[in-house]
């Protein structure tokens, strides 16, 4: 999300720079679609780089040390929130916060709730709703004969997973390693089943979608739901959970069962393996692709973003 927000403002003309809090056996600065990248074992000079920015943007743990710095320096602050921990929020709101951006409507619901009880000088002056951005074309494939489950950890549906793929053992399955979590794996696997390790973004739509029939999403909690999204762009139908975040970023394009109900999961499954069924499942996620269209609100953004700049 955040690297898709980097770019935008790249491209309208902006010089961006991310500094990474984390240590890498990266020393050298290097560029990523024209954002400049300097990795922490660069041992350069950040707080010389931020007193030189128009705007300091930040998210995850960082946000409190980063807030903290633009507080001293007095330059506009820009917190990314990914989801609805209170830690997120708590982060937020100790001052001086420009700007927060929420990656769904329900999660600035939130946050207007949590904050109700902050005195205005520690609420963020401003926020904006930017929906993870999904380029289709990024994306865009012909589907596979596969049903998929991207991460098999145990809270994104890895149990459920190897069930399904018992019960129904006519049909092909794909489980893709997730970047976290224990990943559920069964001794022995399963003859229709194949797991593959964690790939890159950019290796996603020739090696996961191109070779997708239905993706699953059976997870306990999620914000959103960016992998249904990449899926989507392809007409890839997604059975998923009811999640808050889930039922905001698919709409009316998904079959959604509860996870505890295997059976359900079954059946909207076996359903799609008609043709008729799932053409319209399809049709109704390519309309759902369309309208998730990232423009608007990447145009919020950077509007968002040059203002707090002409403002200093």
């Amino acid at each position: 999300m955040a690297h898709s927000m980097l770019r935008a403002l790249v491209a309208r003309g902006h010089e961006v720079s991310v500094w990474l809090s984390r240590y890498s056996p990266d020393r050298d600065a290097y560029d990523v679609d024209g954002v400049q990248v300097v990795p922490y074992a660069a041992r350069l000079d950040f707080a010389a780089a931020a007193k030189a920015s128009d705007v300091i943007v930040s998210h995850l743990e960082n946000v409190p040390a980063a807030g903290a710095l633009a507080r001293g320096m007095g330059r506009p602050f820009v917190a990314l929130c990914h989801n609805t921990a209170p830690v997120i929020f708590r982060n937020v709101g100790r001052g001086s916060t420009a700007l927060a951006v929420y990656n769904s409507l329900h999660m600035q619901a939130e946050a207007e709730g949590y904050f109700c009880e902050y005195t205005t000088s520690l609420r963020p002056a401003y926020d904006l709703v930017v929906r993870p951005p999904v380029f289709a074309d990024d994306y865009r494939t012909t589907p596979g004969e596969h049903v998929t489950l991207v991460n098999l950890n145990a809270d994104k549906g890895g149990h459920l997973f190897w069930e399904l793929a018992e019960r129904l053992p006519h049909l092909r399955f794909l489980g893709v390693k997730g970047a976290y979590g224990q990943q559920i794996l069964r001794r022995g696997g399963l003859p229709n089943v194949e797991v593959i390790d964690h790939l890159p973004g950019e290796q996603m739509r020739d090696l996961v979608y191109a070779r997708t029939r239905v993706l699953l999403v059976p997870s306990a909690s999620e914000s959103w739901g960016r992998v249904a999204a990449e899926a989507m762009a392809s007409g890839i139908p997604v059975v998923a959970a009811p999640t808050t975040g889930l039922a905001e970023c698919l709409g009316e394009a998904a079959i959604f069962a509860e996870r505890a109900d295997p059976d359900a999961w079954q059946s909207a499954v076996a359903s799609l393996m008609e043709p008729a069924q799932w053409a319209a499942a399809s049709e109704r996620a390519l309309a759902r692709s369309k309208a998730l269209d990232p423009a608007a609100d990447l145009a919020a953004w950077c509007q968002a973003i040059e203002d707090l700049a002409a403002k200093g």
